[in-house]
């Protein structure tokens, strides 16, 4: 058997599993403590950083390379395959949660860096020195692509955070015992224990992996307060539905969206004002608002032919159209033969869109708690939202909490200002939230 092809295959497939825990690292510190941007930023900072202590540690490791390899793919296949239960189980029952974090990253990276430098000094014997640094290096590079393309767009949207994790743990472990094969040649002593001990690990992440939604509901129980009814990661967020006594309520990426018993003040408020400010509009412009609740409002006035509904994210829209608690809190809002669903982004949506201008516009977009979707409260994305809306038309902001976040509220009131609309601030109580404010605007005078 040919050592060195299946050794470079090897690469490839540790490179795409240490870049999959970086990236599950990343997501769910994002999700549980918010602030992407620096999130990944440490994350990727520690991790690479990490890796070099393992590529420099790897210098001491004289003996025994074969052996030592397999050891820390087993290591890497138990700390990274259990890396997302125990940060999530972590956050919601320990108070030392971004030690644990970072203790996480740095381990994995340290392991990680270690089997490089150990896989090159393997194969150094059997291929020529040039060659090998070039094809390690380059199905090192190629693993990572593999592993940022696939990770959101098909192991987060199909197996969710938890199972990719576990999944991606138990491709190490079966390395490290086909490993045991592939390398017995150069492993001294006894190959059984070894090859045990990669069973054991195996057969830990596949109970791991049957058991995914209890550790989930271990982990989330802890963060909300009702009975989880619905959850789900989609390649922009993750959707949970809990309910209690006092109805059900809907949570995107830990963040409350609405509570039933009170969520009719919220959205009301939010798109009653610009309806009668546009009197009797034909066309109007949902941006957001993908749980059906604003359109339930704004289908209530006869005068509507058209409504267009702008969401990210397709998951959320068909929740809402097929969820029974949904659909009947939102009234079957999504099968009105008025309503058209776009799943774009809405900022390059309303760039691109030939659709005729709207008579009102309501934008309920999530708070600007991140630079994705600050972006959605710029002066840039204002000036493109009134060259979408006719002379007379009136726009809704949902604009933040004027008692809790002062500045952001402001911030958007003089943001709209600033982009030539005539703008009345107002707010309304919803028990849920507490003051929740509002921006009405029009291009004209009121």
């Amino acid at each position: 058997m040919k050592r060195a092809p299946l050794l470079f295959l090897n690469v490839l497939i540790v490179a795409t599993c240490g870049l999959i825990y970086e990236l599950l690292a990343g997501t769910i510190a994002s999700y549980v403590l918010g602030d992407s941007v620096t999130q990944f930023s440490l994350i990727i900072g520690i991790y690479l950083f990490a890796m070099g202590v393992g590529s420099w540690l790897s210098r001491f490791i004289d003996k025994g390379l074969a052996k030592r390899f397999v050891d820390i793919e087993l290591a890497v296949a138990v700390l990274g395959g259990f890396s997302a239960p125990l940060l999530f189980l972590a956050f919601s029952r320990v108070s030392y949660f971004y030690a644990v974090l970072y203790f996480v990253v740095f381990a994995i990276g340290v392991f990680v860096g270690l089997e490089i430098p150990l896989l090159l000094r393997i194969l150094k014997d059997h291929v020529e020195f040039k060659e090998l640094v070039s094809r390690v290096l380059a199905f090192d590079y190629i693993g990572a692509l593999l592993a940022s393309i696939l990770f959101p767009i098909l192991f987060v949207p199909r197996l969710g955070l938890i199972r990719t994790s576990l999944v991606f743990g138990m491709l190490n472990a079966g390395v490290a015992l086909w490993g045991t094969w592939l390398l017995r040649p150069l492993i001294k002593g006894r190959i059984n224990g070894l090859r045990l001990r990669a069973v054991v690990v195996l057969v830990l992440l596949l109970i791991g992996l049957i058991k995914a939604n209890t550790i989930t509901s271990l982990a989330e129980d802890e963060m909300f307060a009702d009975e989880i009814i619905h959850s789900k990661d989609t390649p922009y967020q993750r959707i949970v539905i809990t309910r209690g006594r006092a109805g059900f309520q809907l949570f995107l990426n830990g963040n409350l969206q609405f509570s039933s018993t009170d969520e009719y003040r919220y959205h009301e408020a939010l798109v009653h004002p610009a309806m009668i400010l546009a009197n009797n509009p034909r066309r109007v412009l949902v941006l957001g608002g993908g749980d059906g609740l604003a359109l339930r409002e704004i289908l209530k006035y006869s005068s509507v032919e058209h409504v267009t509904l702008v969401d990210l994210d397709p998951s959320m829209t068909q929740l809402s159209s097929s969820f029974p608690l949904l659909t009947s809190l939102n009234h079957h809002a999504f099968d009105d033969p008025r309503v058209q669903v776009v799943n774009e982004d809405a900022f390059v949506w309303i760039e691109e869109t030939t659709e005729q201008p709207y008579d009102t516009a309501i934008v309920d977009f999530p708070d600007p708690n991140t630079f994705a979707l600050g972006k959605l409260y710029t002066t840039r994305f204002y000036r493109m939202l009134k060259s979408r809306l006719t002379q007379n038309a009136a726009v809704s902001v949902q604009s933040t909490s004027p008692m809790f976040a002062r500045n952001s509220y402001w911030c958007i009131i003089r943001t709209l200002e600033a982009t030539g609309f005539t703008v009345k601030p107002y707010y309304t109580a919803v028990p849920s939230f507490g003051l929740w404010g509002y921006a009405l605007a029009r291009s004209t005078p009121f």
